[in-house]
């Protein structure tokens, strides 16, 4: 019996690789999660800086396991991979909407090639501009306000608007509990409960960075089922806007740190192949071809010049694969999985 041979038609699992590595994916996300809240209340300075970046890791992992869960490719059955996706969900933080609205919506992104969201964030800035200038300010000092505004529409919208009143018992219950946990950890120690705020920032902006230069897509905001039109946005098109932002390809290890989730084109080329197996698909469709990878660097650089354009624009930007393309790349805000809905 082979690494990849069934465990049967009743199997938890597609096969002994899936088995082996979300077995560890999911066990280390929950240990780490759970650990770092310790760290974060001890009183060395040291175990507190590793609690925080640990909580952040283990949130950000949370996250892609969700877009796992919403391929179908944690477990063999929907269910078990709607559980998983639900668990995940928590410790990420964006339990407030279901792990099946998160899932619709990003099988859609797939579908329509498209960069879809139910909340028009920029009609809203565009409307009130005192409140922009304040996000821009605070996206100027690092705050990743954008991303935070997209997770509190996801509370706030099912209590103000009413199409969206069918989603209100989830979002009161689970901002209710959450309130509640997070209260506890205050009192049993308010700086672990500040480290874990600060490892939320830290847990979006390594969201943010990645989700902004995977796509120049265009961008629809629509209701849940609203259909956009596809005009040409073909298989060529999907792959001509899609763009690769891994960590590393010589220490191909580095990029377990965010699931594989940078390999994206691999990954929209067949969204069923598991992370553990895209690096190998990666090399299989793309090899060495340069410009397949848009560099670390300089999507690094190009973050940082354009943390407050990126709050408005509509033009994502034009990246090429000449060394230095990645330069012209604006990047999105408000196109995360966690908050589209």
């Amino acid at each position: 019996m082979t690494a990849t041979t069934s465990l049967g038609p009743r199997a938890l699992f597609r096969d002994r690789d899936a088995a082996l590595a979300n077995t560890l994916a999911l066990g280390w996300t929950c240990g780490c999660w759970l650990g770092s809240f310790a760290l974060m209340g001890s009183h060395a300075a040291a175990a507190n800086v590793a609690g925080v970046l640990l909580s952040a890791h283990a949130m950000i992992l949370a996250a892609y396991l969700i877009h796992e869960a919403a391929h179908q490719n944690l477990f063999a059955s929907p269910s078990a991979n709607a559980l998983a996706g639900e668990a995940m969900n928590f410790i990420a933080g964006s339990s407030y909407a279901s792990f099946e609205r998160i899932r619709h919506m990003h099988i859609r992104h797939h579908l329509d090639r498209a960069d879809l969201a139910c909340f028009d964030f920029k009609a809203l800035l565009r409307r009130r501009p005192g409140f922009c200038r304040a996000l821009e300010v605070l996206e100027w000092c690092y705050v990743p306000a954008t991303e935070l505004m997209m997770h509190a529409q996801v509370i706030a919208r099912p209590f103000s608007v009413a199409s969206q009143r069918r989603h209100l018992p989830r979002a009161a219950v689970v901002l209710a509990v959450r309130i509640a946990l997070l209260a506890l950890l205050g009192l049993w120690s308010g700086k672990a409960l500040l480290l874990y705020l600060l490892a939320v920032l830290l847990q979006l902006h390594a969201l943010n960075f990645f989700d902004a230069f995977h796509h120049s897509f265009e961008q629809y905001f629509v209701a849940d089922d609203e259909p956009v039109p596809l005009g040409g946005r073909d298989r060529r098109y999907e792959h001509e806007n899609t763009y690769s932002n891994v960590i590393s390809l010589r220490r191909a290890w580095l990029n377990l740190l965010i699931l594989n989730f940078g390999y994206h084109n691999a990954h929209h080329q067949r969204p069923s192949v598991p992370w553990y197996r895209l690096p190998a698909l990666h090399a299989e469709l793309y090899g060495e071809e340069p410009g397949a990878v848009l560099p670390l660097a300089e999507l690094l650089r190009t973050w940082h010049r354009n943390r407050v354009r990126r709050v408005l624009s509509d033009d994502y930007g034009a990246p090429t694969g000449q060394p230095g393309g990645a330069d012209t790349f604006v990047g999105a805000h408000g196109v995360s999985f966690l908050t589209v809905v």
